[in-house]
């Protein structure tokens, strides 16, 4: 196992391919512990998939709470502090709840990268190529073009630790960029035999190495690690993106991609231990939907059996859900989402403020509605039931510690 994980380097590929040598981090031979890992994720998906086949009047909720998860963590790994919430409300074309002027614009942005990669996973028709990487840039930053929105850098770069004021990551030149995105995208345009998501990981490792532009970085490598997936045929977007987990597990992120990377440009290097890292954040993500999806159903059972008791609408049900995942509740959005009248929406989120399933923070004009002690109850009630993740490569954390205490 040593051996694979960093002993042996994976020698870089140095093929003609279509008349060019490939010059970037090459794949690694997954060992068979990867092998019973990838077998184990999409035996996940698969099930997920097959159950998502069936219509469920919390998929949509799901679906939305989740792609919130995947902005909020791409972005707090750039610093940048965003409550779930707003990422929802950028998803809803809404108003931020609490992020700065700055932050929300972020927010945006990449939301609207994400929404470029959700209309493009269903397109059979859709090549990705370098046009549309750049394109996905300069959604991602079109707010401040100070940070030259889909053009590549034009000087060296550095990647740098505030906490140590240190430099840590050197980019290549910025002469090599062009040439090196564009064999990253004919190496993803091939008909490779490499597990998807294997093959996800590398174009997210090869593209955040090469560091193409002089901002918004990582968070492009890991849009277009979601898109590679949804191309790929994983799942949606939503489902399959590890993007909330990175963002949970920020430092080990940094960990690993510092043991690869080893502070400068070396596709040379063993991509082994970040492909193993990326198998699995998969399969802890992949158990966590599956995990929210049971509790999804549980929590709107207990719904049906509130909104019976207590006679309220149904449409009830969605703000009770969201509630629930711990967003606040705004009336404008309540009164979109369920197609009523704003007296209707005062109503009902009054008669749920009564009962104790929502309560009332702020005044009239900023009002908003967060869990209640009733609801919080029946959470509570739902998650003790909650099972462990089980972690596929239970020795990682320690390893990444170890290796970069020796450093």
């Amino acid at each position: 196992m040593s051996q694979f994980l960093g002993h042996r380097a994976t020698l870089v590929l140095r093929i003609a391919t279509l008349g060019h040598q490939v010059t970037i981090f090459s794949t690694p031979q997954p060992d068979r512990e990867d092998l019973l890992v990838l077998d184990q994720i999409h035996a996940y998906r698969s099930e997920l998939a097959d159950v998502m086949r069936m219509p469920k009047r919390w998929a949509g909720g799901l679906r939305r709470s989740m792609l919130a998860r995947a902005i909020q963590g791409s972005n707090s790994i750039e610093g940048y502090e965003v409550a779930v919430d707003d990422a929802v409300a950028a998803l809803d074309d809404e108003d931020a709840l609490s992020a700065d002027e700055q932050t929300f614009a972020e927010i945006r942005g990449y939301r609207q990268a994400l929404g470029y990669v959700l209309a493009m996973a269903g397109d059979a028709d859709f090549r990705l190529d370098v046009a549309a990487v750049r394109a996905m840039h300069f959604m991602m930053l079109s707010h401040d073009l100070s940070k030259s929105p889909g053009s590549y850098r034009q000087r060296e770069i550095y990647v740098h630790d505030e906490k140590t004021g240190r430099n840590v990551y050197e980019g290549p030149t910025a002469d090599e960029v062009p040439g090196l995105v564009e064999e990253l995208m004919v190496e993803l345009a091939g008909d490779s035999q490499v597990d998807s998501l294997v093959r996800a990981s590398m174009a997210h490792l090869n593209l955040v190495m090469i560091h193409p532009f002089r901002d918004g970085n990582g968070r492009m490598a890991r849009a277009l690690q979601t898109l590679v997936l949804s191309q790929c045929g994983i799942g949606e977007p939503a489902f399959s993106s590890i993007e909330e987990w990175l963002g949970s597990n920020t430092e080990d992120y940094y960990r690993v991609l510092a043991l690869t990377g080893a502070g400068s440009w070396q596709p040379d290097r063993s991509a082994a231990l970040w492909v193993k890292f990326n198998l699995r954040a998969h399969h802890i993500q992949a158990q966590t939907v599956a995990r929210r999806y049971r509790e999804a159903a549980r929590l709107w059972t207990a719904f049906d059996e509130l909104i019976a008791a207590f006679r309220l609408p149904d449409r009830v049900a969605d703000e009770l859900f969201d509630a629930t995942l711990g967003f606040r509740i705004r009336r404008s959005t309540y009164v979109r989402r369920a197609d009523i009248e704003q007296r209707t929406a005062t109503r009902d989120l009054g008669r749920l403020v009564e009962l104790g399933l929502l309560r009332a923070v702020g005044e009239t004009k900023g009002r908003h509605y967060v869990i209640g002690d009733r609801l919080t109850a029946v959470r509570r009630e739902v998650l003790e039931a909650r099972s462990p993740v089980v972690d596929p490569y239970p020795w990682m954390r320690g390893r990444l510690l170890a290796a970069l205490s020796v450093q």
